[in-house]
């Protein structure tokens, strides 16, 4: 009987002190995370009442899929570094004050004043959302959305769609497998052109810039060939689409559906020209507790292996690879299940702080070898979880001598996992300059993480 007793009370003995050792790393690094914090101060909303379609450089359509869905799409272009890109959202815009009612619509529940979260507080201000439609007009949606988004990508750099060589898509859920191969033929990308689907949820976006840049990835040797090798010199389109408002109706608990949103944000760049790589690291850690679970919607074993990458690689044919991660699913087959904002904490910042800082360190390291001692990052471009976790990522690496500013940009949009880098980077485009160096800092479910710096090339 007392071997039977003995391992419930470890397991909560071992919680408790995972518990204490969280409560201490967040005291000392003295970062308030009480709701009465305004947090919003230092990278204020410019025009809070202004929702993405009402921006002056949105071009704002429906696509007719049900009683028609809008989508608005913004374009940036750099010509003097050489890339371009575009970005947007699609479905209801809702503002934090409709958002309750919009819920209860959706899913037929009431958030309770206890389980509503402070989305100003958050960092959020919107979130876009996709009427309830079938399986078949979800789909249709979704392939016009990508399309789109590549299309505006390829022409804001100049290009046609026959003039792209590869095309590198994060995906937390696709809508179906085989998505982005089915976007690129729908925007009359060629066939011969490299598909890359990538699922690593939030990371996808920046794991898809690092797989294209960075040639030290132990996942091109799963992949079988050295992809960052194969794209220099390449016109290559990069980023992350996610319609994750059609996860809403099955997700476990009222945590996600409040913060979850759809948005794309895609880019074009030429490997080696417009962006070279200079350091970078992909890490990953399993989320044994579930503290941000989610369902795969892509083919993987769901085999964990002591010692291997929880990352799987399959190629369905000659042109589209997938690089898929696993996942901590739900149970009771839920789309998304997630811890409260300590939970996040114990996720994302002291495994991400890490990572950041070891980039940080090998580039230091790279501009001294290049005759270029002490030359600062221009910005960083983080995934856009929620506020509170990047301003305690940032708080935490100037404390640990990581003066590093992350800038937050995404206010008209939820977080929106993979898009959130790319259109945090667009939104910085326009005012970067060539030789300008660029932090790109990538997490997400798994867990995993992609950190990289880059040089704007001209």
């Amino acid at each position: 009987m007392s071997r039977i007793l003995q391992q419930p009370l470890l397991t909560f003995s071992v919680r408790i002190i995972e518990l204490i050792i969280l409560y201490t790393w967040l005291k000392k690094v003295r970062l308030k995370m009480d709701t009465s914090e305004n947090t919003t101060e230092k990278y204020p909303v410019p025009n809070p009442n202004t929702s993405f379609y009402e921006r002056p450089q949105v071009q704002v359509n429906r696509i007719p899929v049900g009683q028609g869905v809008p989508i608005g799409i913004e374009c940036v272009t750099n010509p003097a570094v050489g890339i371009g890109g575009a970005y947007g959202t699609w479905g209801e815009s809702v503002d934090n004050e409709g958002l309750p009612h919009m819920l209860e619509q959706m899913l037929g529940e009431t958030l309770e004043n206890g389980e509503k979260f402070n989305l100003a507080e958050l960092g959020f201000l919107y979130r876009q959302f996709t009427p309830n439609l079938t399986a078949a007009e979800n789909i249709e949606l979704e392939v016009q959305v990508g399309k789109r988004f590549l299309l505006e990508a390829a022409h804001a750099c100049g290009w046609e769609p026959g003039e792209v060589e590869a095309v590198l898509v994060g995906s937390s859920g696709p809508v179906i497998e085989d998505y982005v191969e089915r976007i690129c033929l729908e925007a009359g990308i060629p066939d011969e052109a490299l598909k890359v689907s990538i699922h690593k949820a939030c990371d996808g976006s920046v794991a898809g810039l690092n797989l294209a840049l960075n040639p030290s990835l132990p996942v091109h040797k799963q992949i079988g060939r050295n992809l960052a090798k194969a794209l220099n010199g390449k016109k290559v389109l990069v980023g992350g689409i996610e319609g994750l408002s059609r996860f809403l109706k099955t997700a476990h608990g009222k945590n996600a559906i409040q913060l979850f949103g759809n948005g794309a944000g895609i880019i074009g760049l030429i490997p080696g020209r417009s962006m070279k790589f200079l350091a970078g690291k992909t890490h990953e850690v399993y989320d044994e507790a579930g503290l941000l679970a989610f369902h795969m919607y892509y083919p993987h074993s769901g085999k964990k292996v002591e010692g291997q990458s929880m990352i799987e690689v399959t190629q369905p044919n000659e042109n589209f690879i997938r690089v898929a991660g696993l996942m901590h699913e739900p149970e009771g087959g839920f789309s998304v299940e997630m811890a409260g904002m300590i939970g996040m904490v114990k996720l994302f910042v002291r495994n991400g702080v890490q990572v950041v800082e070891d980039v940080y360190q090998a580039y230091q390291q790279k501009m001294t070898e290049m005759g270029m001692p002490g030359k600062e990052i221009a910005v960083a471009i983080v995934h856009h979880a929620n506020l509170k976790i990047n301003l305690l990522v940032e708080k935490t690496l100037k404390k640990e001598g990581f003066p590093i500013s992350m800038p937050w940009l995404l206010n008209e949009f939820g977080n929106v996992s993979a898009a959130s880098n790319m259109i945090a980077f667009l939104r910085k485009l326009s005012s970067l300059n060539p030789g300008d160096n660029v932090l790109f800092d990538g997490f997400g479910a798994g867990t995993y993480y992609d950190v990289l710096a880059v040089e704007l090339g001209g």
